[in-house]
Formats: C-alpha cells, sequence, structure tokens
C-alpha cells in the first residue's frame, strides 16, 4: 500500500499518475466497494464522509481495505490542520479521517506527502 496526503490542490493526484502511472477511482462518487478492487483511490477523505452519512464504520472499512486490497494507493487530503469546526459532524468526521489515515499510513510501505508539488517520503524508500 502507498499512501499520498498532503494539502488540497497540492499535486497528489498528478505525481501518483506520473509515479505510478495508476487508474484513479474518486472516493467522492465511486461504488463504495469498488475500491476494495480499485489501484488507486483519491479524495479518501471524502469516501471517510459518504460512510458516516450511510451509517458505516469508516474504521472497521479501512482496516477491511487494508487487508484486502493491500497494493492499493490511496490519496487523501489533510484536513486536521486549522479551526475546529463547529458543526459536531464536521468534527467527528475530521477525527475520523485522521484514524483512517492513521490506518492507511501503519499498513502502507511508503507514506508521501505532497507541498507545493514536491514530494516529500515520510516513510519508505525511494524508486
Amino acid at each position: 500500500m502507498i499512501m499520498i496526503t498532503g494539502g488540497a490542490y497540492q499535486g497528489k493526484t498528478q505525481f501518483a499518475v506520473s509515479e505510478y502511472g495508476c487508474k484513479i477511482t474518486d472516493g467522492k462518487c465511486c461504488e463504495i466497494d469498488s475500491v476494495f478492487t480499485a489501484e488507486c483511490v483519491k479524495n479518501y477523505h471524502l469516501l471517510v464522509k459518504r460512510l458516516l452519512e450511510n451509517g458505516e464504520n469508516p474504521v472497521e472499512f479501512t482496516e477491511r481495505l487494508c487487508r484486502e486490497n493491500p497494493s492499493l494507493i490511496v490519496i487523501m487530503d489533510e484536513i486536521g490542520g486549522g479551526i475546529i469546526p463547529l458543526e459536531k459532524s464536521e468534527r467527528i468526521w475530521r477525527e475520523t479521517v485522521g484514524k483512517a489515515g492513521c490506518i492507511i499510513a501503519e499498513n502502507s510501505e511508503k507514506v508521501i506527502r505532497m507541498i507545493c508539488g514536491i514530494p516529500h517520503i515520510l516513510k519508505g524508500q525511494k524508486k
């Protein structure tokens, strides 16, 4: 598993395509179970939101995903910085995305943080 994270619009998807040549599945709108067979899923943070809205447990889902699709490339925005949201549902989403990110990072052989289009290797080796 490979995790690519960073702020919004930092070049995460472009990096994944150029570095790994992968087909992208969008967590914002894909069939939820399609990530179990996907090469790469972007917007994982939005998939977490959809799972919460559907009453599903995103932490259990993420653990299952790591077991069943260990070669997946996961792209997700860092959403934990900045002002704490007033809406309880937004705080729960933000916390759950953080938990899911920790699970993915733990199960990834490589974790990359993108800043201004520049990849920073947090875990694992360069190619």
